[in-house]
This record gives C-alpha cells, structure tokens and sequence, in this order.
C-alpha cells in the first residue's frame, strides 16, 4: 500500500516538472521575441535623412529589424510571400545612404536674364548626375549677408558623383558676385546663356510690361535722344547686353576655360547640340539627345517630350515664349549699331561668333 503510495507520488511529480519545463520555455521563448519586437518599436520606420546624427541610429535599427523579422517567420511559418531576411537587411541598410548629403554648388548657371536659363535649367535637369535647385536662391547678390550654412542648406541632396547646380542670372552683371563665388570655390563651372543683345532687351522689356503696363515706351528708355541715336546706358535692360564689360569683371577671378557660353538662338533652333556642349563642359555622359525634344509650334520653342511615367509634355510656363512687343525697325537697327562693337569684343574674347548682326 504505502509502495503504491510513493509510486504515484513521483509520477505526480514528475508529470508537473515536466509541465512547467514546457510552460518555462513557451513563455521565455515569446518574451524574448516580444521585447526585439519592442526594440523595433522604439526605432523610427524608415531613416530620417535630414538629420546626421540619426544615421548610427538608423543602422542599429535596421539590423533590428532584420532580427526581428527572423525570430517572426521561425514562430510563424505560416507566412507567405515575406522577403528573406537577408534581403530586408540589405533593403533597411541601403535606405540609409539613398538619400545623400547637402552640398555647396558646383556648377552655376549665372546669366543672363532672358536669355534661356530657364530652359537650360529644366533640360539639364534630365540627366541624373545633376541634381538643380528649382528656384532663384540671389544668394551672391541678395542674400550674401546669411552664410554659406544657410546656401548650404537650401540645395538638394546628392550623391556621391552627382553636380549639384543652381541658377541665378543676375549674378552675371552683379559687380560682387564674381569675387564672392571665387571666394566660395575657385574650381566652380559657370554656364552663361547669351542671346542677341537688342532682342534680350525687347523680351526684357516685354516682360516688365505685363507687369507693369502703365510705363513709358520701349523707345523712351532705351534712349536718351532718339533723332541722335544717343543709348541711354543707365537702362538696366539695355546695360545687360553688354556682354563684354561683364566678362571682364569675372574674367578678374576665374579662368575662361572655367566658363561655357550657351547660345540662347542655338537653344531654341538645336536644344540637343547645345544639351550636348553643355555635358561636355560639365564632364558628363551625353544623355541628354534628340530623342527628349520636340519643337512646340505655339510658343515657337523646345519642350520637353513626355517620359512614359507622364501623361503630359514638359514646356515652360506662360511667361516663356510670350509675343514680343513691336518695335520700329529704325530703333532696332540703330540698337544693332550701338551693341555691335560691344559683340565684336565678347566674340573675340570667347573664341566664339555668335552671329547676332
């Protein structure tokens, strides 16, 4: 009796060690994969690009995950269509770096306005080693004053190889700008973009005068007197196409062969060739072809043609191929003769004719 007793005692017993052996390990199996869970979540779901100090972060995040995702598909193998885990690895730790890093410009677009910058700026753009900043930022000519930080800081990202580009025209004829970008980097590339001097001036005019409809006639502001022919250089219009006296100021600090002169006539009538002088200068693979251009009839200049992604083409906006105002022949030919020693010297000086006469 009391052998039977004892007997049953120990299997009792070890039926309830055996129990809670079983308990222990389900238990401390799921704690441990619920506090990796709980690591994960502490951890931002994708890198926060903008911020450098999260970079050590974002990688100890990322090989969390990729543990995580482990310890989940072994204690769900019911899962279907989960990437490996040394797949996601890859993924979390590229993601890290796919964004780039902000840097100061190495190519300018600095003139001239209405010349075509505006079309060089969006057909560069195509190429993908540069990245361009949209908008004017006048940081040389306007806002010198906040700091290269603050330059810095409104450029796109970059990766390492890409051009980060911006343009602002007017930095052509601001007398301050070629020592202040010299002084930023003296191996920078400048593109300028020229055109007819008189039709600049027409098209700048132009453009003022939507704006701004109730001022005198082009013909009051260009000259001073008009039966003697007598320009009125104080004109900023008229000043901007005098090509030569500007080269001279930036031809003080750079090189020419630090310097790529567009032609905004060439621009409208062969995109393409001067797309391809332009990545030439700029040391890029030539990309950027006949095959990205078409020549809206409407506004009498190259748009972009649709990527397949896009429904639309890509032209400029409304106030790129507006109809110029009509002007005399007499005051264009007198302009003409006013501008052509001007162009004779800017020819010989950049080695090239542009044949505006």
């Amino acid at each position: 009796m009391a052998q039977r007793f004892l007997s049953s005692a120990f299997m009792l017993t070890v039926s309830l060690s055996c129990t809670y052996l079983c308990y222990s390990i389900i238990f401390g199996r799921t704690s441990v994969i619920s506090g990796r869970a709980y690591e994960g979540s502490r951890c931002p779901p994708s890198p926060n690009a903008a911020g450098k100090k999260l970079l050590a972060q974002s990688e100890h995040c990322a090989r969390l995950r990729g543990v995580h995702a482990t310890s989940a598909a072994e204690a769900q193998p019911g899962i279907v269509g989960s990437p490996p885990p040394s797949t996601r690895w890859v993924k979390n730790s590229s993601s890290t770096q796919r964004y780039g890093n902000k840097k100061l410009p190495s190519v300018l677009i600095v003139g001239v306005k209405k010349g075509g910058t505006r079309a060089v700026l969006e057909f560069i753009r195509i190429h993908p080693d540069v990245r361009a900043l949209g908008t004017e930022p006048h940081f040389f000519d306007r806002n010198y004053d906040r700091g290269l930080g603050w330059y810095r800081g409104l450029m796109p990202r970059t990766l390492e190889g890409q051009i980060t580009l911006e343009k602002t025209p007017s930095y052509f004829v601001t007398r301050e700008a070629p020592r202040r970008i010299s002084s930023m980097s003296q191996q920078i590339k400048l593109i300028v973009v020229v055109r007819n001097p008189v039709t600049r001036a027409i098209s700048d005019y132009t453009q003022t005068l939507s704006k701004k409809p109730d001022i005198p006639t082009f013909e009051e502001l260009a000259f001073k007197n008009r039966s003697l022919g007598v320009v009125d250089t104080s004109w900023n219009a008229i000043r901007i196409g005098m090509y030569i006296l500007h080269l001279e100021n930036w031809l003080r600090y750079f090189r020419l062969s630090q310097m790529h002169f567009v032609s905004g006539e060439r621009l409208i009538t062969d995109p393409a060739g001067e797309m391809g002088r332009i990545q030439d200068f700029l040391g890029l693979k030539r990309i950027i072809s006949d095959k990205h251009f078409y020549f809206n009839r409407t506004k009498g200049f190259p748009c972009l043609k649709k990527p397949e992604s896009s429904g639309q083409p890509r032209c400029l906006g409304k106030s790129k191929g507006r109809t110029h105002v009509q002007i005399e022949r007499e005051v264009i030919e007198q302009l003409q003769e006013f501008y052509r020693p001007f162009n004779v010297k800017f020819f010989e000086t950049v080695g090239q004719d542009f044949k505006w006469d």
